[in-house]
């Protein structure tokens, strides 16, 4: 057994390593801020580099000898650097909220908490708002694992100027939220549409025959069920928190694998890291063998394609334009050449950003 005398010596030890921690993180905070002031002289304001942040990060997990998990310590660096930004230049980045959104948890796990967020109610003003350069980025959702693609996301993207700059992947994990603690007085369960459809076999089996209502967001629903005897939201355990709910019932997704994907948007543009994904919006004219003519070029660059969505042009009736996900950067050699047959092939392609990918 470890005596007493050991148990002090011990407490001594770690006591030790916290002032060498703080004195370290102070070291670092100090050159960041010099970091800042070279960038300044040569009148360079690009202090968020996502590049950067991807490859520190990285090399973190890869050097993790342990006992800490590679998450936790992705997870503490990440709130380091966040810190250490905000002393070069404070970021703001608008997401769609409101607060307590599954929007709100992938940008602070992008940004960390010294980042200052901006709450909007849709993505057409996450958009304005980053174009307008009021805030520097916004974090919007692309997909989900189970439900799939965020339409109005796709469809923004096709008038606006925004680049992508970063991808953040995010574990979703659904719980019954309510003023009560009894599953049998829930009347109405509201939620986010998707939301509803990824619990759906929950709620049947759990609650059938009870309404269901969507909601313009799974915080609105929460917030609204707090003012609403009987009824029940389908939401994150930080809108549990936020508008003080109970949980009624834990992870009722239906797939314990749900998963939503974000994308960070706003004016700057990446270079290469070596895990890379390229983003392309491509049109063609609606005749016999032309997807497979937009397709042929990547196929045989060997070039892996992990997404690809369609939607109306709304410029000719049945007429497309597709969204393309590749791995690689658009600097790279293989990928710049597929780019470059691309233009030939389509009548129009928009490289709408080359980005590192996401560590999960």
């Amino acid at each position: 057994m470890t005596g007493s005398g050991d148990l002090e010596a011990l407490r001594a030890q770690i006591d030790r390593i916290d002032a060498d921690l703080l004195a370290l993180l102070n070291q670092r905070a100090r050159c960041a801020e010099q970091v800042a002031g070279v960038k300044r002289s040569q009148d360079d304001d690009s202090f968020y580099r996502p590049e950067r942040e991807a490859g520190v990060l990285r090399q973190v997990r890869e050097q993790n000898p342990g006992p800490l998990p590679d998450a936790a310590v992705v997870r503490l660096f990440r709130e380091i650097m966040s810190e250490c930004l905000a002393l070069e230049q404070p970021l703001q980045v608008a997401y769609l909220g409101p607060e307590g959104t599954f929007t709100q948890l992938a940008t602070r796990k992008h940004f960390g908490h010294a980042a200052a967020l901006l709450p909007l109610p849709s993505i057409d003003l996450v958009f304005r708002e980053v174009e307008s350069g009021r805030v520097q980025f916004g974090v919007v959702p692309i997909e989900n694992s189970t439900e799939g693609v965020v339409t109005h996301t796709v469809d923004c993207f096709m008038e606006s100027p925004l680049q992508i700059c970063g991808e953040v992947i995010l574990p979703v994990h659904h719980h019954l939220l309510a003023r009560g603690d009894r599953l049998e007085a829930v009347e109405v369960v509201m939620a986010h549409p998707q939301a509803l459809a990824q619990c759906r076999q929950w709620l049947d089996r759990s609650l059938p025959g009870v309404e269901q209502v969507a909601a313009a967001s799974n915080a609105r629903a929460a917030e609204a069920a707090g003012k609403r005897p009987g009824a029940a939201a389908i939401a994150s355990e930080a809108a549990a928190e936020r508008y003080g709910l109970g949980i009624l019932a834990r992870n009722i997704e239906d797939r314990s694998d749900n998963t939503t994907r974000f994308l960070v948007i706003g004016h700057l543009e990446t270079t290469t890291t070596g895990r890379d994904r390229t983003s392309i919006m491509l049109s063609t004219r609606n005749r016999p063998g032309s997807l497979f003519g937009l397709l042929k070029p990547i196929a045989e660059a060997g070039i892996s394609l992990t997404r690809i969505e369609s939607r109306p042009s709304r410029c000719v009736n049945w007429d497309y334009v597709f969204f393309l996900d590749l791995l690689g950067h658009q600097e790279d050699p293989p990928v710049a050449a597929c780019l470059e047959q691309l233009r030939a092939a389509s009548d129009l392609i928009k490289i709408l950003g080359s980005y590192p990918q996401a560590a999960t």
